[in-house]
């Protein structure tokens, strides 16, 4: 048997309660993505039930749905990558990572400039295709990398690929991670390396998160210590800083993520395979473009389609999202919202699982249906869907 987890980064499905004291009153990242663009075609996801959880154009619920389905909240403060994908294994944090509405620290850029041995461009918030924009040709001329954050807790370094290479950026992340501690402790260092020339720069396939280990052990490090195969295939690996993961694949695109996740399914060796797909939330999300957004859902449920098939009988399927990223607001930055949750299997009860209080309760459940001993946070629902052997 193989749980399959697959995240489809940043696809919230309504704002949460208290969404207000983020400024994100009114996000809905999938059906204000599908009223943009006159209505979505999802005929794979809309089979398993996503309409029966939330009310967007071209999406409708139906009578009979092939999956359990609910939505969760998020019980952490904050509404970032890191933050989302350990709750989903069980570790909700209590306090939020640090954020930079105006830069970092001058002494902290003083000290990161004297570890990497130059100096550097930006220290501010942006957006990572505006700021590369704004001051690539600079950074070809000087040489400097170029840091910048977000409304998320992320220290990110940006370098063009021909001055910087990659393994010297990669280093120059290593350096950030390790001097942002203690308060300073922002949940992610990203590398965010380029190419192309002034007015048609380009990011590439080569970004790398380096983030925080986790503080508390997840249902990853649990399972790992019981001796279970256990697959982080996209940016997974990197948000769990390695712990909890028996091997990690990473991906291009969508597209080759959930080519790989079949391959692991096919392989039939792993007991779970948490997938992360990006492009949602990093090509379109950030970048407010809900037209690449709802290209993007169309083509994954295409492929999951696809990848449905090529599940056995015992194996679980479990889809949901860690934070949303609205495509129609002003803001490019993530949303706090309810996200998703969809469990398909062929010895799954199709019923409704309301709304759960936290994303934990998906940890709790793989970690039920692993017999693995969870004490961790969360409630589990697997007795309310797995159908009688």
């Amino acid at each position: 048997m193989t749980i399959v987890v697959l995240v489809a980064d940043s696809l919230g499905i309504g704002a949460l309660p208290d969404a207000v004291f983020y400024q994100d009153e009114g996000s809905n990242t999938l059906a204000n993505t599908a009223r943009a663009v006159g209505g979505l075609t999802l005929p794979t996801l809309s089979r398993l039930g996503l309409g029966n959880i939330v009310s967007a154009q071209g999406i409708m619920p139906v009578t009979s749905p092939l999956a359990a389905y609910g939505r969760m909240a998020e019980a952490a403060p904050g509404k970032d990558t890191t933050t989302g994908h350990w709750e989903l294994m069980g570790l909700i944090l209590t306090n939020p990572f640090p954020v930079y509405p105006n830069g970092f620290p001058q002494d902290i850029i003083n000290q990161f400039e004297a570890r990497i041995g130059r100096a550097t461009l930006g220290n501010k918030p942006a957006s990572g295709t505006a700021i590369i924009d704004e001051l690539g040709a600079e950074h070809l001329a000087t040489g400097y990398p170029i840091v910048y954050t977000s409304a998320d807790s992320v220290f990110q370094i940006a370098a063009h690929e021909e001055i910087i290479p990659l393994s010297e950026l990669y280093h120059m992340c290593t350096e950030a991670r390790a001097l942002l501690t203690g308060p300073h402790a922002v949940g992610r260092v990203i590398a965010r390396p380029f190419i192309g020339e002034p007015g048609n720069f380009r990011r590439t396939a080569n970004r790398r998160d380096f983030s925080l280990p986790p503080p508390a052990p997840t249902v990853l490090d649990v399972a790992q210590a019981a001796g279970l195969a256990i697959l982080g295939i996209g940016k997974i690996g990197d948000i769990f800083a390695g712990r909890g993961l028996s091997k990690v694949w990473h991906s291009n695109n969508n597209h080759h993520g959930m080519a790989l996740t079949q391959k692991a399914v096919v392989d039939g060796h792993w007991h779970l395979v948490f997938t992360n797909l990006v492009d949602f939330d990093m090509l379109y999300g950030h970048r407010n473009d809900p037209v690449g957004y709802a290209h993007a859902l169309e083509e994954f449920d295409c492929d999951l389609g696809s990848f449905i098939l090529s599940l056995e009988p015992e194996d679980v399927l479990i889809i949901t999202a860690d934070h949303g990223c609205d495509p129609t607001t002003t803001s490019t930055d993530h949303s706090r919202e309810y996200v998703p949750l969809l469990v398909y299997g062929s010895h799954i009860k199709p019923r409704n699982l309301g709304t759960r209080k936290t994303f934990a309760d998906v940890g709790a459940t793989v970690a039920e249906i692993l017999g693995l001993d969870w004490q961790g946070a969360g409630t589990s629902f697997w007795k309310d869907i797995a159908m009688e052997p």
